[in-house]
């Protein structure tokens, strides 16, 4: 299973980004596909997630209305559109894949534990 983040860089605040995911050697089928996101000294802190069935979304309560999650299933592909940048935004942004769909059990985005695999992250860094 491998995961690979990219679209991360620098941005003034107000900025947008849009992070992808690309994900390989695993079924792409009824998972749930997250972003987290971890500032220096700061927990992993989830930021939004699909199901890959059902495109579903689920967003952590501060997060939603600037973020956007979406996905290409041809591509094995997720997205996480980032608008309205604020400073606070600034954290590794990290993909994540939970092959057990627990996302739509939780409602919600999940903890980290709920998630077995993980890419290496992109930096966004917002001043």
């Amino acid at each position: 299973v491998q995961l690979v983040e990219s679209g991360g860089g620098a941005v003034q605040a107000g900025g947008s980004l849009r992070l992808s995911c690309v994900a390989s050697g695993m079924r792409y089928v009824n998972n749930c596909m997250g972003w987290f996101r971890q500032a220096p000294g700061k927990e992993r802190e989830g930021v939004a997630a699909i199901h890959t069935g059902s495109s579903r979304t689920f967003y952590a309560d501060s997060m939603e209305g600037r973020f956007t999650i979406s996905q290409d299933n041809s591509k094995r592909e997720v997205y996480l559109q980032m608008d309205s940048l604020k400073p606070e935004d600034s954290a590794m942004y990290f993909c994540a894949a939970d092959f057990l769909g627990l996302c739509t059990v939780a409602d919600g985005v999940g903890p980290p534990a709920d998630y077995g695999y993980w890419g290496h992250g992109t930096q966004v860094t917002v001043s």
